[in-house]
């Protein structure tokens, strides 16, 4: 999967955060308020991937009473929620009480406070708080932050209303920045560094309380959890090159947390080759370059709880 750049952008698991994919995955040591900035820069540069993904669930839930987004981090994309399904009410559900409080912060802001509130605590323990199931359930990057996914699975399926829909964002492909050839070092870097991220990805999830490896088949484990597969699909984000400065400055930070998390484990010459890239004062790096792009695919597995 695309265990990557856009880790950062969940929030979700059960401590504290979920959304990692691009995420940081040495849980940790991570505090998920501090990352609260580039978490929502990153879903603000990927806003229009999402609003793709809520057009193409309105198809199947067209009218939602109530909208969850578990592991919903500082509340983005809660708020996207709000806005594409302006009858609905939003639950942002999260472990990190400070991230929630950006959401709700963030929502007054929008003008979708009144329907917008906020639920702090472990996942996916936590759901049991909610007062009413929902009709539609948003899990971004979350569920792999949580040791036992089919276990998790199972539980938000018993929060959902009967003919509710359970959205799951997982895998995809990793995100690409830069071209193969990038003029400096050797010819394949982002190749090599998604390696390296797939193995320290696969540490992570060995590390979590009561892990349980598990194949990567999301239709066969929501069945698992007793939903009907409904249906699968990727959205793409596709920003060309030259790009926006939001999006420059999104390639320099997620390069730099890959630098600090996997640097380690790329070799000298790679390790030289990024700090160019990540140095202000180069020519030939992400902040003075014209080829970067971001271009990225997020893929949303959807299934129905039988009525």
């Amino acid at each position: 999967m695309a265990h990557d750049q856009d880790h950062d952008h969940h929030h979700g698991h059960g401590h504290g955060h979920g959304h990692d994919h691009g995420h940081d995955h040495d849980h940790g040591h991570l505090d998920w308020a501090e990352m609260a900035p580039v978490l929502e820069a990153q879903a603000e540069l990927y806003a229009p991937l999402y609003r793709q993904a809520m057009t193409w669930l309105a198809e199947d839930v067209p009218a939602p009473g109530l909208v969850a987004d578990v592991g919903s981090g500082p509340g983005v994309v809660s708020c996207l929620f709000a806005e594409a399904f302006p009858g609905a009410r939003v639950v942002a559900v999260d472990g990190s009480a400070p991230l929630l409080e950006r959401a709700r912060d963030r929502a007054a802001r929008l003008g979708v406070g009144d329907r917008f509130t906020t639920l702090t605590g472990d996942l996916p323990a936590v759901l049991g708080e909610l007062h009413y199931p929902a009709d539609l359930m948003w899990a971004s990057q979350s569920l792999h932050h949580l040791g036992d996914q089919r276990a998790a699975l199972a539980a938000l399926a018993a929060h959902l209303a009967p003919g509710g829909t359970l959205a799951v964002l997982e895998g995809g492909l990793p995100a690409r920045f830069l071209p193969r050839d990038l003029g400096i070092g050797r010819p394949g870097l982002q190749a090599r560094m998604h390696a390296v991220e797939e193995d320290f990805f696969a540490e992570m999830r060995a590390s979590l309380p009561g892990t349980v490896a598990e194949t990567e088949d999301w239709p066969a484990m929501l069945t698992a959890a007793g939903l009907k597969h409904t249906g699968t699909r990727s959205f793409l984000l596709d920003l060309p090159a030259p790009v926006p400065d939001a999006a420059r400055a999104h390639v320099a930070a997620s390069l730099s947390r890959l630098r600090e998390r996997i640097g380690d484990g790329l070799d000298a010459t790679d390790r030289a080759t990024l700090d160019r890239l990540l140095d202000p004062d180069d020519e030939a790096g992400v902040h003075r370059r014209q080829d970067v792009f971001v271009l990225v695919a997020h893929t949303v597995y959807t299934a129905v709880r039988p009525a």
